[in-house]
């Protein structure tokens, strides 16, 4: 299980030397933060960066940074959304392992995402994951969905829980600890996400949802701590040693990330999870660490993705999550 930002960084490293650096594009790469980051990656040696975009727009960025364009293969493209078309295109077709988000708008990248046509499509919903490294805490956080889907419903909060849990299996946890967050550690009907979280659990306990095992209603202090779990009589496998943490809405999910950025101190990398590839959509407000470390925790959900891809179907699906309603 990999405990820390700088044991995913040795991990990458590892990697690289073993097999070579992972390839990134960049769509519409004209936008200094995120050529700084893919600058940091390279320097490092996790990344090989293909940039699409405008080559009159990125050549100047580039030089500001000390980039030196022999480093890099651009792809001449003026237009943002064929730009971002591009870098998903490259990826689909085996081109780059995955795609990071430049300057091209988040819907023109997740729209190349979900064209059937070009293939990175599968039957998972997207969804946002988002790992934490709080200094206070022994170990990694994962957290969903703090960045995308706004409302998700029971069968979606199914799907994000699946998205998850391979974001866990890449990091080094093999049978995931996932908390459903609640208001309340207890089943109340007038609380419907809290009956959701009960629903979700049974349904971990029959073996619907596989390669983790998930509790709830839970609160955020009886998920991640003992004595919480104790005073509150949560007590299960997954109280106090939460290794996901599931929330109910995209604004729950939202405050619950920056509230562990800014009070806790966390770092943080997420990514976009559902699809064939690694989609990193980060913000301008991201800091520069927090860009690299999304671009690293990439590189690590992409070489897991391959390994499943690599497998015989009946060992695919032992070794992955499933959801499974039928008898």
């Amino acid at each position: 299980m990999i405990p820390n930002f700088k044991a995913m960084y040795q991990q990458a490293r590892e990697l690289a030397a073993k097999t070579g650096p992972k390839r990134l594009t960049v769509a519409d790469a004209a936008d200094e933060h995120v050529l700084q980051a893919v600058h940091d990656a390279f320097e490092e040696g996790f990344i090989r960066g293909i940039l699409t975009g405008s080559r009159d727009k990125i050549l100047p960025l580039m030089e500001a940074l000390g980039m030196r364009e022999k480093n890099y293969q651009i792809v001449d493209t003026p237009d943002s959304n064929e730009a971002a078309r591009q870098a998903v295109m490259l990826v689909s077709s085996g081109g780059a392992d995955m795609v990071l988000k430049g300057k091209a708008q988040t819907s023109a990248v997740l729209r190349a995402v979900l064209d059937k046509a070009i293939g990175l499509r599968t039957k998972r919903i997207l969804s946002h994951v988002g790992v934490y490294e709080v200094p206070t805490h022994p170990k990694l956080i994962i957290m969903s969905d703090p960045g995308m889907n706004i409302a998700p419903t029971l069968e979606e909060k199914i799907h994000i829980i699946d998205n998850a849990v391979i974001v866990a299996n890449a990091l080094g946890i093999e049978n995931p600890k996932v908390a459903i967050l609640s208001a309340a550690d207890t089943v109340n009907p007038a609380m419907p996400r809290a009956v959701e979280a009960a629903v979700l659990s049974k349904m971990s306990q029959r073996g619907q949802i596989r390669k983790c095992i998930v509790d709830g209603p839970l609160t955020l202090d009886a998920a991640v701590t003992h004595e919480a779990g104790d005073l509150l009589g949560a007590r299960s496998t997954v109280s106090g040693d939460a290794d996901v943490l599931i929330v109910n809405s995209i604004e729950e999910g939202n405050l619950l990330s920056k509230s562990l950025s800014m009070f806790a101190h966390g770092g943080f990398a997420g990514l976009i999870v559902g699809a064939k590839s690694p989609v990193l959509i980060v913000s301008r407000a991201d800091s520069r660490e927090s860009k690299l470390d999304s671009i690293v925790l990439g590189i690590l959900l992409s070489e897991h993705l391959k390994k499943v891809a690599q497998m015989p179907p009946a060992l695919e699906r032992i070794l992955t999550t499933g959801i499974k309603f039928d008898s």
